[in-house]
C-alpha cells in the first residue's frame, strides 16, 4: 500500500538522519538513554553481514566487500532493544490556529508534520509506532506495528486528521491507558494548554511510561504582534476578550512567560523532557533538542 500524501518535507527528511529515538527507563540513567540488547539492526558495533535485500539502505552495503565478490552485502549491528512509540496528538479545536499571515500552517500542520518525523525515525530503527489522537471529545487510536505499511497508514490517519472538540473525561482515556505497556516511550504533540492532557502527562510517567513533551505554538502566541482593535475568541470554550492589542501585550507577554515557566517547572517534577516547537522553525530543530540527550546521560 502506498500513501501519496507525504508531510515530511524533503529538506527537513535529509536532516533527519542524525537523530535516534533512544529510552532512558531500561538504564535507568537521568536523562535519556540507550537500550542493550542483541538484536540485530543499524546500529553502533558490527556484528555480522548478510545479502542485500530489497529496502535495505544503501549506505549499509560493504562496497569493498562487493568489489571483491561482485555480490551486495550489509553490514548488520548490534542496535539498541526496539522500543514501542506512542504518537499522542491533541487535535482539539485549538490545533487549528493558525498564524495571521497564513505562512506557517496552522498547529495541526505542524502536529502532524512532527509526528511523521518522529514515526520515520522508529521506521529506521525497527521500532513499533502508533497513534492517539484526541479529537471531537474521544480517542482515535491506530495501533502500534513495525515497518513501511504502518508508516503508510499513519500517514493516511494524520491526513485525515481535523481539529476539533475538548480533551475527554478521564474515563475516555481508557484506550490509551490498555494499550501504552510500561517502558513504552510516550511523545505527547499539542498546545500544552490543557489541564487534561498535563495531567495525563504526569500519570502516564509516574506509571513508568516514558513520555516526552512537544509543544506547538504559534509565533503569535510567542509575539503578540496585534495592533489596534481585536476580539481574540478561545476556540475550545468561545470564550471572548475584546481590546486594544498594544494596550495588552505587555501584560499578555508576562502571563504567557510565566505560564510557560510553570509549565516547564511541573514537567521537569514529573520527569517529563520538554521541547518547544513555533511555526515559524525548522521541523527537525525542536526535534533535536527534544532528542539530544544531556551530557552523561549515556
Amino acid at each position: 500500500m502506498g500513501a501519496a500524501f507525504d508531510p515530511i518535507p524533503a529538506d527537513v527528511r535529509s536532516r533527519l538522519r542524525g537523530l535516534q529515538l533512544l529510552s532512558r527507563r531500561s538504564t535507568g540513567a537521568r536523562g535519556i538513554g540507550l537500550h542493550a540488547s542483541r538484536s540485530r539492526g543499524a546500529g553502533m558495533e558490527f556484528a555480522q553481514y548478510r545479502s542485500y535485500e530489497q529496502g535495505d539502505e544503501l549506505r549499509q552495503v560493504d562496497w569493498k566487500l562487493y568489489a571483491r565478490s561482485d555480490r551486495f552485502f550489509v553490514r548488520e549491528s548490534e542496535r539498541e532493544s526496539p522500543l514501542t512509540v506512542w504518537l499522542l496528538l491533541d487535535a482539539t479545536a485549538s490545533a487549528g490556529q493558525a498564524d495571521g499571515d497564513g505562512t506557517g500552517g496552522s498547529r495541526l500542520d505542524a502536529i502532524k508534520a512532527l509526528a511523521a518525523c518522529v514515526a520515520e525515525l522508529a521506521l529506521r530503527q525497527g521500532d513499533a509506532f502508533g497513534m492517539v489522537a484526541v479529537q471531537g471529545g474521544r480517542l482515535r487510536l491506530m495501533p502500534a506495528a513495525i515497518g513501511a505499511r504502518q508508516r503508510d497508514r499513519l500517514w493516511l490517519e494524520l491526513h485525515a486528521l481535523d481539529a476539533g472538540g475538548a480533551w475527554p473525561p478521564l474515563q475516555g482515556l481508557r484506550p490509551l491507558w490498555e494499550r501504552v505497556a510500561a517502558n513504552d516511550l510516550v511523545l505527547m504533540i499539542g498546545d500544552g494548554f490543557d489541564e487534561a492532557g498535563i495531567a495525563l502527562a504526569e500519570q502516564l510517567a509516574a506509571a513508568r511510561r516514558e513520555v516526552l513533551h512537544l509543544q506547538v505554538l504559534t509565533t503569535e502566541e510567542r509575539d503578540f504582534p496585534f495592533r489596534g482593535g481585536h476580539r481574540f475568541v478561545d476556540p475550545e470554550t468561545g470564550e471572548e476578550l475584546l481590546g486594544d492589542g498594544a494596550a495588552l501585550r505587555g501584560q499578555y507577554l508576562a502571563r504567557f512567560g510565566a505560564a510557560q515557566q510553570a509549565l516547564a517547572a511541573r514537567l521537569q517534577a514529573a520527569g517529563i523532557r520538554q521541547a518547544v516547537h513555533y511555526l515559524d522553525q525548522p521541523l527537525d530543530a525542536s526535534l533535536r533538542q527534544l532528542l539530544q540527550a544531556p551530557a552523561g546521560a549515556r
